[in-house]
């Protein structure tokens, strides 16, 4: 992507021959002092090749071709242990941070809905030793209510500091963690809880009112729920047989009576039963053992050069997600610190963030963060839409640094002048010292990563993993400025890809083999929690014993080792007239266009074109009726007929429709005023599409768009 500059002739010549005596003046030092003679080698490098000289072959790291590495330290095999040894190391250093709320009040905004805004203060810390206190007190609590080691307990709680510390306690005494997302509805709760058959939960005071009450009926082994954020005022109506406690309470019963000589878990005990955020039908519960997610954060470690205790990560996507809980506990591993947030809260512009105060990520300053597409796609569109309506010099100086860097940095270049002048104030968005952008949960767009490259001036790492290999199977090299790629196998994992006939992709490919995508390793997990039948048939071992995954994505591997995500098989579909289109190609090549804040692209088998479900931009589409002179609310807009068809027009004379055969553009529209969000359930936890949901919830404009009424 490249942004056009509108400056004035004479000035534009100026300071292009100010940056050419620029560069010439400090190439030399910068090449000889800063290192990129070896950061340009690296990224050139190959980084993965195939094990034997066969298309069936696995890829793997050249950093472990000769051997996987599944732990991160000696006769660390448990994830207690591995705790253990962080908070041995980093005793006294900032583990996990909480903000405090100073105050809390209603807006009533122009349409006349309520907003809750806070104002924060800072960041409360307990240490590594405190932390590693509080789980051991906690645990021993929880044992003391009756829970027992190798049985179920599940946690149903938002993203905060208390989910981690109930995790590494259920990892010390072996209680194998039920995770669930706090999205979910409520029939997809009850069939977690009652699979899973346990008996206590921890969840928090709101989750309980609005959720759990509806169900309790419905979970008859239920018999203790803990709340992570204390009592309160119970106005909740539970069964008499369920007891209410609060964790603080748990946990100081726990430090009166600190069971010394408890279960201890064992390397392939499970330790997580994670709940998928259910995009395909009912959400279906991985096992994953104690060994699977060590040796897929072991993984992830080595692709974030110099983690340590100077790092801060933010969390704020739920831990319910593998991308989330990996991230954090790669952290934890390292003495980085852990401070909370939410999606609400994260920056200074959030909807709950009262106007002229500190947003999460301005007050903690982060270091790392890990992000899914959705998010990055939303800075995105939301920074350029305020260089939009710069003056024409500003948006023009905008645009020159903003190409100069594009060009500088596909060299290997760093521009800290650039940096300095002009993207410091949209740096400093997400606190001012993010040096590591992690991205996952689905493919980001090149539009979007080479936007955050720049304008956050830190590396994006790209990654591609699932539940299933506990989030762990390729991030990209930071030193690896290419786009559209999800980097090389990590180095606890292979992966192979396997002929899919249907939609033509052969490992026989060149000059890119193409296939489906198998991940094997330490890292793959168990199976399905009761689902016999599906386990087998998306895992399977080899003759060496070794666990393998079937993704259902398809992807090919470019010569350097580096791997793309190019289709997926469930998204494929056949039109009428025999031509395959994939689904998320099309969304792909689309979302980033100013007017779409969301796409779903459909498509029935016995018809000959693609029909979509657009969520506008509301700037932009109030902007298209004005210039069309429609009028109306928001709601009369995305119902009128003039704007499907103009909105049409747009998508189809655009650029990004021009990477798309004629048969993949969509034919017709249907504007949706209503944001996906994971609370709406037609969206998951990470934004992924629930393609079943979206097709039931537009059936009859599905019938109308393809003519049936």
């Amino acid at each position: 992507m490249k942004i056009n500059a509108n400056i004035n002739p004479v000035l534009l010549c100026f300071l292009h021959f100010f940056m050419w005596l620029y560069d010439l003046i400090t190439f030399v030092p910068w090449f000889l002092l800063s290192g990129a003679r070896e950061r340009q080698s690296r990224a050139m490098r190959v980084k993965a090749k195939p094990v034997k000289d066969h298309p069936e072959s696995p890829y793997r790291s050249v950093d472990s071709f000769h051997s996987l590495a599944s732990s991160l330290y000696p006769g660390c095999d448990t994830l207690d242990k591995v705790f253990k040894h962080a908070a041995d190391l980093f005793k006294k250093k900032d583990c996990l941070g909480t903000r405090e709320i100073l105050s809390e009040e209603d807006e009533i905004q122009p349409n006349g809905k309520v907003f809750k805004k806070v104002i924060l203060g800072k960041y409360n810390w307990m240490s590594y030793e405190e932390a590693y206190s509080f789980a051991s007190q906690f645990g021993s609590g929880l044992s003391a209510l009756g829970q027992k080691p190798k049985s179920n307990i599940a946690i149903f709680c938002e993203t905060r500091a208390e989910w981690i510390i109930t995790a590494q306690a259920c990892f010390i005494y072996n209680f194998p963690l039920v995770t669930l997302y706090a999205t979910l509805g409520g029939p997809a709760i009850v069939h977690g809880l009652t699979e899973t058959e346990v008996t206590h939960i921890i969840t928090s005071k709101e989750l309980l009112q609005t959720k759990l009450k509806a169900i309790l009926p419905q979970v008859p082994l239920l018999k203790h729920v803990i709340l992570v954020d204390g009592m309160g005022k119970q106005q909740v109506d539970i069964p008499k047989n369920i007891t209410v406690h609060s964790m603080g309470a748990v946990q100081a019963f726990g430090a009166k009576q600190l069971h010394s000589h408890h279960s201890l878990p064992m390397a392939h005990d499970i330790a997580v039963i994670m709940y998928t955020s259910g995009s395909t039908g009912i959400p279906k519960g991985v096992m994953i053992s104690h060994s699977n997610l060590i040796a897929g954060i072991t993984g992830m470690a080595q692709r974030i050069p110099d983690l340590g205790e100077n790092d801060t990560y933010i969390g704020y996507l739920p831990l319910a997600h593998v991308l989330e809980l990996s991230a954090e506990l790669v952290c934890l591993s390292r003495g980085s610190r852990v401070g909370y947030s939410s999606p609400q809260t994260l920056s200074d512009q959030s909807t709950k963030i009262k106007k002229g105060s500190k947003g999460d990520a301005s007050e903690l300053r982060p270091t790392l963060m890990a992000a899914v597409p959705e998010i990055m796609d939303r800075i995105y569109k939301n920074v350029m839409s305020k260089v939009a309506s710069m003056s024409s010099v500003q948006r023009g100086l905008f645009s020159l640094a903003y190409n100069y860097k594009m060009k500088q940095i596909s060299r290997g270049s760093t521009t800290p002048l650039c940096d300095r002048l002009v993207f410091r104030k949209v740096r400093k968005l997400l606190g001012g010292k993010m040096r590591v952008l992690l991205s996952g949960g689905a493919p980001l767009s090149a539009a979007t990563q080479r936007f955050m490259n720049i304008c956050f001036c830190c590396p994006v790492g790209q990654g591609y993993g699932l539940t299933e290999t506990c989030g762990a199977g390729t991030i990209t090299e930071l030193g690896d400025y290419s786009t559209g790629r999800v980097g090389a196998p990590l180095v606890c994992c292979e992966i192979r890809l396997k002929n899919w006939e249907e939609g033509g992709y052969y490992n026989t490919d060149h000059p890119c083999p193409r296939g489906e995508i198998l991940i094997g390793g330490p890292n793959v997990t168990m199976g399905y929690y009761k689902n016999v039948a599906k386990t087998k048939e998306d895992f399977f071992e080899d003759k060496n014993g070794q666990r393998w995954f079937c993704t259902g994505d398809i992807g090919e591997f470019h010569s350097d080792g580096c791997l793309k995500i190019i289709d997926r098989k469930k998204d494929l579909v056949k039109l009428q007239a025999g031509e395959y289109v994939s689904l998320g190609k099309v969304e792909a090549a689309l979302k980033n266009l100013p007017l779409i804040d969301n796409i779903c692209a459909y498509a029935n088998s016995d018809q000959s074109y693609v029909i979509g479900f657009v969520v506008p931009n509301q700037k932009e589409l109030f902007k298209l009726a004005e210039n069309k002179g429609v009028q109306g609310s928001w709601e009369e807009l995305c119902n009128n007929s003039i704007l499907e068809r103009e909105v049409l027009k747009v998508i189809t004379e655009s650029p990004a429709a021009a990477t798309l055969e004629r048969f993949e553009i969509p034919a017709k529209l249907r504007l949706v005023s209503e944001p996906w969000t994971p609370e709406t359930g037609l969206v998951t936890d990470a934004f992924k599409l629930k393609r079943k949901e979206l097709k039931s919830h537009y059936q009859e404009d599905i019938e109308r768009l393809y003519g049936g009424k």
